[in-house]
């Protein structure tokens, strides 16, 4: 699979925040001139649109992200076709491939699903 340039600018700035402390501050504090003082080219955002980069390298806390609502999605149905494509599931012990992170870990902050364990407090 060949990444995008976009997917591999995104890599090379987790990567240089990572082991850059001043470039994740700057990087959480003025991301566009950040990004493209780093990249060397202009960031083009839709209009009406802003950047917002968090620091979610604290391994203590668990993110969760909620995105936009979509839109109409009271009225929208899959086809048969649509949900055959989808079927499946994530099941005990995951489906999830191990990708390698800085430090020999295989968790990192593109692994969606991070591991919480619910208890019973009955």
């Amino acid at each position: 699979m060949e990444f995008t340039q976009e997917q591999k600018m995104y890599a090379e700035i987790v990567q240089k925040a990572w082991e850059d402390a001043e470039f994740k501050n700057e990087l959480v504090k003025n991301p566009v001139a950040t990004i493209e003082k780093f990249s060397g080219k202009k960031l083009n955002l839709p209009e009406g649109k802003r950047l917002v980069v968090r620091d979610q390298t604290d391994e203590s806390v668990v993110y969760i992200n909620l995105p936009a609502s979509p839109k109409n999605s009271v009225d929208t149905e899959l086809s048969e076709e649509q949900l055959e494509a989808v079927a499946g599931g994530i099941g005990p012990g995951g489906c999830l491939p191990d990708y390698p992170f800085p430090g020999g870990g295989t968790t990192g902050p593109f692994n969606p699903f991070p591991p919480i364990i619910f208890t019973e407090t009955m």
